[in-house]
C-alpha cells in the first residue's frame, strides 16, 4: 500500500489525504463501505489500512477542497453513515520513502525485452472495469480471498488450494489432497485455458494454487520452484499492486548443498551471474516453463519503492 505520514507543518497544512481514527474492517466498516461515505464531499481515490489494527485507515482524495470539507463535516463529530462512530481525523501527506535505483538492472516491462525462452507476461489479464465494477466476477476476486482463512508466514500470510506446499520441507505431500479449487479462481483458469500463445495451457490440469500477500518492503529470496512439486508450466497473477521481479542466470561457480535439487541450492558469494528485472504491474499474468523454469531464478527484491523508466513504483 501507499505509505503516509504526518505533514511537517503540522495540524494546520491540509492535503488530499486523511488520516481516519475509529474507523475500519475492526470496527464493522469494510474500506468499501468508507469510500461511499467520503465519496459525498468529494472524489475518492482510495482507502488504505493506516496500521495493523483494522481501526485507522487513510482516505485519498483527488483534491484537497474535497479533504478539508470532509474534515469539516466529520472530524470529531458522530457519524450517522457509519453507526453513529466518532470519527477523529488528521491531514496525512504520502510518504515516498527510499528509492531504489535499479539503474544496474534495467527494468524491463515486457517480457520479449528480457529475451528468456518460456517467460510470457500478460498485460490487463484482467482489466480495470473488471477489478472495479462489484457485479462482475473478477471484481468479487480479492474479497472472496479475504474471505478465506490464512495461514501466516514470518513476514507473509498464504492461503494453499489443491495440495499444501510445506515451506520446512519445499515440497508437497500428494497424499493429503485438500480438495478442489475454490470457485473464486474458476474464471482465472477459464482465461488461462483459453489463450493460445500459452500452448498446451488449454489441455493442462490445474489442480495446485497458492495466494500469497506480500506487505510493504517485503519480497522473496531467488529460487527454482521444487520439480518434483509443480509441473512445468508456472502460472502468476499479480492483483492489488505492482512489483519488480528479477531473474537471475549463475554462469560459474561452486554450489553449495544438493545439486541434484536446484531448489535447495544457495548461491555462493563469488558465482557469476546474469540478471534481468521485469515490472510486473496490476491485472498482470506471468507464465514460466522451460529455460525460463529451470534456468533461472526468480526473485522478488525486498523494496518498497522502485524506479522504473524514472517513474518510482511503490511496491504494495
Amino acid at each position: 500500500m501507499p505509505r503516509f505520514t504526518s505533514p511537517n507543518g503540522g495540524d494546520d497544512v491540509s492535503s488530499p489525504h486523511l488520516y481516519v481514527a475509529n474507523c475500519g474492517p475492526a470496527v464493522g466498516f469494510s474500506h468499501e463501505t468508507i469510500a461511499s461515505v467520503f465519496a459525498i464531499y468529494g472524489e475518492v481515490e482510495g482507502v488504505y489500512a493506516a496500521d495493523e489494527s483494522g481501526t485507522r485507515v487513510i482516505v485519498s482524495y483527488h483534491d484537497k477542497t474535497s479533504s478539508q470539507a470532509a474534515m469539516k463535516a466529520l472530524n470529531r463529530h458522530p457519524c450517522s453513515s457509519l453507526g453513529g462512530h466518532t470519527l477523529h481525523i488528521q491531514y496525512s501527506v504520502q510518504s515516498l520513502g527510499k528509492v531504489n535505483n535499479t539503474a544496474s538492472v534495467p527494468v524491463s516491462t515486457s517480457a520479449s525485452d528480457l529475451d528468456i525462452l518460456g517467460l510470457h507476461l500478460m498485460h490487463d489479464f484482467v482489466t480495470p472495469q473488471e477489478e472495479q465494477v462489484k457485479d462482475q466476477i473478477f471484481g468479487e476476486l480479492l474479497a472472496a480471498v479475504d474471505d478465506r482463512p490464512w495461514h501466516h508466514l514470518a513476514k507473509r500470510r498464504v492461503q494453499h488450494y489443491g495440495y499444501e506446499f510445506c515451506y520446512d520441507i519445499r515440497n508437497v505431500n500428494t497424499n493429503q489432497y485438500l480438495g478442489e479449487l475454490p470457485s473464486f479462481i474458476s474464471p482465472v483458469l477459464q482465461r488461462i485455458r483459453s489463450f493460445q500463445a500459452l500452448g498446451r495451457a488449454a489441455d493442462m490440469s490445474l489442480d495446485q494454487l497458492t495466494v500469497n500477500e506480500y506487505p510493504p518492503g517485503v519480497g522473496l529470496s531467488p529460487h527454482v520452484d521444487t520439480h518434483s512439486a509443480f509441473d512445468e508450466l508456472i502460472f502468476s497473477l499479480s492483483l492489488a499492486g505492482p512489483c519488480i521481479m528479477e531473474f537471475r542466470k549463475y554462469t560459474t561457480g561452486v554450489w553449495q548443498g544438493n545439486s541434484t535439487d536446484l531448489e535447495n541450492q544457495i548461491p555462493g558469494k563469488n558465482l557469476n551471474l546474469v540478471k534481468k528485472a521485469i515490472y510486473l504491474p496490476p491485472r498482470s499474468l506471468l507464465s514460466i516453463s522451460g529455460e525460463a523454469r529451470y534456468a533461472w531464478h526468480h526473485y522478488i527484491p525486498h523494496h518498497k519503492v522502485d524506479q522504473v523508466r524514472k517513474l518510482e513504483v511503490f511496491n504494495y
